[in-house]
């Protein structure tokens, strides 16, 4: 166990620094950063003080170099667009992006498991047909043009949500949050829904096809045969047998909601990480655009290292490789 999580840790180091040199050097040709910090009347000397200043005059490797080294002590440097410490400007838009993922995570699982379960054991073949048309047409539209039809429907048509923002918030100490007031609740149920659609169609269909896999089973015939009762032999049964794979992916798939939350978070103006991220490329803002890479990168990777360090202590099988 021990041998096995040291590799996974040198592994997890040799990707990050992988991660961070892909991310450091893929934006340094996006444009001249000075150009959007200075006004035009600025004289050349001025550009290229301030280039000094802010190290893009050394050679790409050495910049790369003091950006490990940065990391390594905490310090993800300075934005060069708003002018304060990137770390803490990632975990100022860090706890709306979180609250919005958890909001759309609990919507997934609300809706997207009973669906999977009842088109699993529904007979109604017009029912199910529909659902499943739903469910393709849920992963086949692009998230922001599921946005934006869901501003259109329920913000200008119908005016019942707000198209844009995160309502009022309350902080409580560094975090603050938009779900103890209704206006935040209210602004963060589209959004959300527009996040949640590709996740409830997927939890759906793993959850129906699972189930499905689970029923051929002997045992489920077995039980059956006993005379064990049709809600008991459902959920007690097969159902649980069916969550594993199922909650695996689920996972699997919250770091997932978390990268591409970039798109719904621009269509709806949500100030999370992602439109951060967004701003960070128009403005050539270098370092934000290397943090939040890292920063994004890392939650996966530990997502992933749980899994597979979860897997090692179940499985007996993995002890032997």
């Amino acid at each position: 166990m021990v041998s096995y999580l040291i590799r996974r840790l040198v592994q997890v180091a040799f990707l990050m620094l992988a991660v961070a040199f892909i991310s450091f050097s893929m934006f340094q040709y996006l444009g001249d950063p000075v150009n959007n910090m200075l006004p035009e009347s600025a004289t050349q000397a001025e550009r290229e003080a301030l280039r000094s200043k802010l190290g893009l005059t050394d050679p790409m490797l050495m910049q790369f170099w003091h950006f490990v080294v940065r990391l390594c002590h905490g310090d993800f440097g300075i934005s060069y667009y708003n002018q304060v410490d990137v770390f803490h400007l990632i975990l100022e838009r860090l706890p709306a992006t979180l609250e919005l993922v958890a909001v759309a995570v609990a919507i997934s699982l609300l809706v997207g498991f009973p669906l999977g379960v009842w088109s699993a054991i529904s007979k109604n073949r017009f029912l199910l047909s529909l659902v499943q048309f739903l469910s393709l047409l849920g992963v086949s539209l692009p998230s922001f043009l599921m946005g934006i039809l869901l501003i259109i429907v329920f913000s200008v048509w119908l005016g019942w949500f707000p198209s844009s923002g995160r309502g009022v918030t309350t902080h409580l100490g560094y975090w603050s949050t938009g779900l103890l007031s209704v206006s935040g609740w209210r602004s963060i149920v589209l959004p959300a829904l527009s996040l949640a659609m590709f996740m409830i169609t997927l939890i759906m269909r793993l959850v129906r096809s699972e189930m499905l896999e689970v029923m051929r089973t002997d045992y489920i015939k077995f039980a059956k045969a006993r005379g064990v009762k049709t809600r008991s032999l459902y959920f007690r049964h097969a159902l649980r047998n069916a969550l594993l794979p199922v909650v695996t992916i689920v996972g699997l798939q919250i770091g997932g909601l978390i990268a591409f939350a970039i798109v719904t978070e621009t269509v709806f103006q949500w100030p999370g990480m992602g439109l951060l991220f967004i701003q960070a490329i128009n403005y050539v803002d270098i370092p934000v655009i290397s943090a939040y890479l890292v920063f994004i990168s890392l939650i996966f990777i530990v997502i992933n290292t749980s899994v597979d360090l979860l897997y090692y202590l179940i499985d007996p099988r993995m002890k032997k490789s």
